[in-house]
């Protein structure tokens, strides 16, 4: 049977409404952004842009030394009653003059300028000089002359509305270039600041990518996709993370006021930090042994636990006399390095940075050993204890560990919008908590064990997604106010975009592994920590390497971009120019912006041709 293609009316009918709805969608689109092609034809739109693309087309990078001539010429405007001529003074012939005819008009009238004996080959403008303002100057119909071989020119210049019944002047201003060429000031500023641009971005890569690698493997579906907890486990672990991180804070500042009247002892110091890490290795190695053949007694673990406590303290003391020691040795080489005294400078910022750190860095390392160390309880007591006194405990547990959550979210609604009523922001909170815990305990059996590393996969990827929606130059807005502007500024705002960026591409990479070593390891027997570093990440260093020389890439060229809002960089310098019409110098800026980018295109082009 012969198909029938003739077109049917209904098929044309919805072709011509498609046709209609996409010229109906583009007509608004025009409306919307006002398109506008009459302005391409406008005079003073073209006369605009061509005298901005020739200012585009020569950056200002090179400049000789110029020698100035200036020769006024008089003119009566408008001439005097009886339309005599202006007798100005008899120009010397063997000297630049000017020949003006007419000498006198009115305004609108246009007057021929004829110059003589100025330098051969050079330019300058022609400026008119009021009579009752001789300070100023008024622009003409044509502002730049150009001599020739001779010394000569003639222009024809269109007289202003400026009446005055005093001598007013026709001025040339002629410049010629003298000497050799050399860089001028916008070519050292730009290249202090593109300098500045590309460290800029090198010190938000390393950061980011520091912080980026292990929120990675927290935000692969395939590896915390098979991570499960009892839900005592789960209780107990929610209850001493945030107790822990209480503790180690309280334990940092603890140690910090009781060690503070020894800090200004250098021998103490030093002593301190040769020392401290052979406590800390030995302290862990018999507090926590490889093996056990048998479960210790009950004095021995508690033993251990304070031993373990012990260490802690010890590794905080250790790094807060090591920021001490390199703040000592950082102001001792800035004074006698001279040049090179960023070097002591810099020791002195890595003794701040371990000094910010350590409050933060004691708070993980507490709540993340509280929060094991309770979990650990949990997952035993789930697994050893009656079905019914683990159903009771898994009532109480979540209920307790669902109020601390839901109020310490709470207090930062608290602290965030300063509401100042407790039961909206504290008590109710908590009471919503403890039920959701509650119901959660009762909807499940007693060694029931839920996807806790799919929920840490969800909150993760959540973070990374919002907080990659947000552009850097609103980061870089909210870090000006917090450190000034400059380029630390900018650091701050790429790294956290840069964490963001490459936390989601490193999770991403880590998600298309081959599951085949990961098998092959787990089945030996390997703990997930092995699994992670025998099978994971020999597959993803090259990747790694890849996205971040590529990161790097990117931060170059955003960081022209936030410098607009004080950000640093050479995108500072470029918004002065551009604000101030210098077209000259925003080209020369734009021309080390192109070069470095694509020199470090190139650049890393052939690192990841040779490396990944």
């Amino acid at each position: 049977m012969q198909k029938n293609n003739k077109p049917s009316i209904l098929k044309s009918l919805r072709l011509g409404a498609i046709v209609l709805l996409v010229m109906v969608v583009l007509a608004y689109g025009f409306e919307i952004t006002q398109v506008d092609l009459t302005e391409l034809r406008s005079e003073t739109r073209i006369n605009s842009l061509v005298r901005v693309t020739r200012a585009l087309a020569r950056p200002e990078l090179i400049e000789y030394d110029q020698q100035e001539e200036i020769i006024n010429a008089p003119i009566h405007v408008p001439c005097p009653v009886g339309g005599g001529q202006v007798k100005g003074e008899v120009p010397n012939t063997q000297q630049p003059y000017l020949v003006l005819t007419p000498s006198c008009g009115n305004p609108g009238d246009t007057i021929q300028v004829e110059g003589y004996n100025f330098s051969p080959n050079t330019e300058g403008p022609l400026r008119f000089i009021p009579g009752n303002d001789p300070g100023n100057t008024v622009s003409l119909g044509r502002d730049i002359v150009e001599t020739d071989q001779t010394g000569h020119f003639i222009a024809n210049l269109v007289l202003p509305d400026r009446l005055s019944d005093d001598n007013q002047y026709i001025r040339a201003t002629l410049r010629r270039n003298v000497g050799s060429p050399h860089l001028t000031q916008t070519a050292k500023d730009t290249w202090d600041k593109i300098v500045e641009t590309v460290f800029l971005a090198l010190l938000a890569t390393i950061a980011g990518t520091i912080f980026a690698v292990p929120l990675s493997f927290l935000a692969a579906r395939n590896l915390m996709k098979p991570v499960r907890n009892s839900v005592t486990n789960i209780a107990l672990t929610v209850i001493g993370w945030p107790v822990g991180m209480a503790i180690g804070y309280l334990a940092v500042q603890f140690v910090s006021n009781v060690t503070a009247p020894i800090a200004a002892n250098l021998a103490v110091i030093i002593a301190s930090v040769v020392v401290t890490p052979f406590i800390v290795v030995y302290g862990v190695r018999w507090a926590l042994p490889e093996r056990d053949i048998r479960t210790p007694p009950l004095w021995l673990r508690l033993v251990r636990g304070v031993v373990m406590i012990l260490v802690v303290l010890a590794s905080i003391f250790g790094l807060l006399q090591l920021a001490a020691l390199v703040a000592n040795i950082g102001n001792a080489l800035s004074g006698v390095l001279g040049p090179f005294a960023f070097l002591g400078n810099f020791l002195f910022q890595i003794s701040e940075i371990l000094r910010v750190l350590t409050p933060a860095l004691g708070a993980l390392a507490a709540g993340g050993a509280l929060g094991s160390f309770f979990g650990g309880i949990g997952q035993r007591s789930s697994e050893r204890l009656p079905v019914t006194t683990v159903k009771i405990l898994n009532l109480l547990l979540m209920s307790v560990a669902g109020a601390l959550v839901l109020g310490l979210l709470g207090a930062l609604v608290e602290w965030l919008y300063q509401i100042d009523r407790p039961l909206y922001t504290l008590w109710i909170p908590m009471a919503v908590g403890g039920g959701l815990g509650l119901f959660l305990a009762i909807t499940t059996k007693a060694r029931d064990t839920l996807p806790t590393g799919m929920v840490i996969y969800t909150i993760t990827r959540t973070l990374l997604n919002g907080l990659r929606s947000i552009e850097a130059l609103v980061m870089a807005i909210v870090f000006v106010i917090a450190v000034g502007i400059g380029p630390f500024a900018g650091v701050l705002a790429l790294g956290l975009h840069t964490i963001v960026s490459l936390g989601k591409l490193y999770s991403e990479q880590v998600e298309s592994i081959m599951p085949g070593p990961l098998e092959a390891i787990e089945a030996t027997g390997a703990n997930r920590l092995q699994t992670i570093i025998y099978g994971v990440v020999p597959q993803i260093v090259p990747p790694y390497i890849s996205y971040t020389m590529y990161r790097w890439d990117i931060n170059v060229r955003m960081s022209t971009i936030i410098g607009f809002v004080g950000g640093g960089g050479i995108g500072f310098l470029l918004q002065q120019n551009i604000n101030l019409l210098n077209y000259r110098a925003a080209s020369a800026q734009m021309l080390a912006i192109a070069v470095v980018v694509a020199s470090m295109d190139y650049i890393s082009s052939m690192l990841r041709e040779r490396y990944v």
